[in-house]
């Protein structure tokens, strides 16, 4: 099982990632990706996801989200990117809050 660190910005993803593909090839199929620790993320962590699937898929390897954060979830189905990572539409997640501007 591949887990997650509790950060995951654009500041870690690169090293985050260098080390979830050293470890991919050592996974079992379906490769499962524990996300639960993530704790401070923002949209990096989607395209951290998404690159981490498409070297899965290169060697072979399907792959699995364990733990989802609503928040991650709610990011994911915002940048139309859910069923991609196989996160399912039914999921209960919290609305992402869109401020509107002050009406004059």
């Amino acid at each position: 099982m591949l887990i997650l660190t509790q950060t995951l910005t654009q500041s870690v993803a690169t090293a985050q990632l260098v080390q979830l593909t050293a470890a991919l090839a050592q996974e079992r199929v379906p490769v499962v990706v524990d996300v639960s620790p993530l704790q401070q993320f923002d949209s990096t962590a989607l395209a951290v996801l998404l690159e981490l699937r498409r070297r899965a898929q290169a060697l072979g390897k399907s792959m699995r989200l364990q733990g989802l954060p609503p928040r991650l979830a709610a990011l994911a189905h915002l940048y139309g990117v859910a069923d991609v990572l196989g996160i399912a539409s039914g999921i209960s997640v919290e609305p992402v809050a869109v401020a509107s501007p002050p009406v004059k």
